[in-house]
């Protein structure tokens, strides 16, 4: 199976707040690339938000088999709100963020089955506040072609999606070109056959 070159985050870090029978829910979501990222966000909201009763969260990063995760309950009942947070990461396939849900206790318990819905509801909310974005891993190749094969070269490029991020005319032409991973050899192919073997690429 290939390895894969696409995955879906959240566009933009987000908050929201709800309050249930006078309990408030605070949900916080940050991209992060690594699990020790996350870690450092979770510290800094818990220093800030110091008076809190509750910092509950999940957080997924990595890809494919290389996803690493972690939830807490943060001394809520067993699994009423780091897993059912974490379920909502995982159900939309997300990666590479963390959700935080901070909770002000008020007074008023809301049983196990409340409290999952909570924790699960903050959670899906503060994701729809950030948005969804699907993000390509991409690889950068350098080639150097002639000037007559400059045009067609570059309709191939931008025909598979790629864009040429340097460029450099001089006695040759120089060009840099990123492109998603899962393209990278059909590109190659593409320009080798397009100039008759006259692009040197890599």
């Amino acid at each position: 199976m290939e390895t894969p070159d696409s995955y879906q985050t959240i566009k933009n870090n987000a908050e929201i707040e709800i309050k249930i029978k006078a309990s408030k829910f605070i949900g916080r979501v940050f991209s992060c690339q690594a699990a020790d990222e996350a870690v450092s966000i979770l510290e800094n909201i818990r220093k800030k938000y110091y008076d809190a009763t509750h910092h509950c969260f999940a957080y997924r990063v990595g890809m494919g088999k290389e996803i690493i995760f972690r939830y807490s309950d943060d001394g809520e009942p067993s699994g009423t709100a780091g897993k059912p947070i974490y379920d909502r990461l995982e159900g939309q396939n997300l990666t590479n963020l963390i959700l935080i849900v901070t909770r002000y206790y008020g007074g008023t318990k809301l049983g196990t089955g409340g409290l999952t819905h909570a924790y699960s509801d903050t959670a899906r909310l503060v994701l729809e506040e950030a948005g969804i974005l699907e993000k390509f891993i991409t690889e950068q190749i350098p080639m150097i072609l002639q000037f007559t094969d400059y045009s067609a070269v570059e309709r191939a490029i931008v025909q598979l999606g790629g864009k040429i991020v340097e460029s450099d005319f001089s006695d040759i032409v120089k060009l840099t070109v990123q492109i998603r991973l899962s393209l990278v050899e059909k590109l190659n192919n593409s320009l080798i056959d397009l100039t008759s073997g006259r692009i040197k690429i890599g």
